[in-house]
């Protein structure tokens, strides 16, 4: 992965990723292991394979802490034993999430439920977990990412569409109410990037050939796209900018 552009402050810096090992988390891992950062992250999927390609290729090991981030009492484990390893956490970025296709009138409430625990709770808990060492360190950093599927009011998963939605009221919340202390807290929204799973499952030619039409630029989102805006975000390069949903999708929620 070549980066357009090297952000100093991130070298060194406590990152701590949900769902780091797979898809757009494994390139943010990789993103911030290339700018020096000390990494933890967290999946339900054994990465040791994973840690050591990102040790052997970057010559920085992250750290690698076997969850499920619906089990929030391990998730706050897991966040502790990032701080003790690597200081506190100055930066978060709230990845992992579970877009499983679903009809409205099949959905039942245990489905409600696991959704909402992935794609909402965990984001909630994990800010709350951080927060008190980003006061101590004087400030910090946290993405939460959610996704422009709310913005276009696609169906097909309303169970998702409706924690991306809150994703954007509960970083807007927490960034009025952490801005004292220097805590950014911002949302990150994702078009349509091809990842394996997504060129696995769902991206056909027309499909494809349909999306790019609706973007103002006619080139297809990789994970680098999405990696470097996230580097921005946690940089203090980013200082000013908090409460904000930064949509990095080749303009398709602007041009309608």
């Amino acid at each position: 992965m070549d980066f357009n552009a090297t952000f100093h402050d991130l070298s060194g810096a406590s990152v701590f990723i949900t769902g780091g090992g797979s898809g757009i988390g494994a390139s943010l891992t990789e993103g911030f292991l290339r700018q020096g950062a000390k990494v933890a992250f967290v999946g339900r999927s054994d990465a040791t394979a994973f840690v050591d390609r990102m040790e052997a290729e970057t010559g920085n090991r992250p750290l690698f802490i076997q969850c499920d981030i619906t089990d929030i009492a391990a998730l706050k484990a897991a966040i502790a034993q990032a701080a003790e390893a690597h200081g506190p956490i100055g930066v978060l970025v709230n990845n992992a999430a579970n877009d499983q296709r679903h009809e409205t009138l099949d959905v039942e409430e245990d489905f409600w439920d696991w959704s909402q625990s992935i794609n909402l709770k965990a984001y909630f808990f994990a800010c709350q977990a951080v927060i008190p060492g980003m006061k101590e360190l004087g400030g910090g950093s946290i993405v939460n990412f959610t996704s422009i599927s709310y913005m276009m009011g696609n169906t097909g998963y309303p169970a998702y569409t409706t924690a991306n939605s809150g994703i954007n009221g509960m970083t807007r919340s927490l960034a009025r109410e952490f801005g004292p202390d220097r805590i950014r807290v911002n949302a990150l929204a994702p078009g349509w990037v091809l990842t394996e799973k997504q060129l696995d499952k769902w991206a056909t030619p027309e499909a494809l050939a349909g999306h790019l039409e609706r973007q103002c630029l006619k080139d297809h989102l990789a994970p680098q796209d999405i990696v470097e805006s996230t580097l921005f975000l946690s940089s203090k390069t980013s200082r000013m900018i908090s409460g904000q949903a930064l949509v990095v999708d080749g303009g398709v929620v602007v041009s309608g």
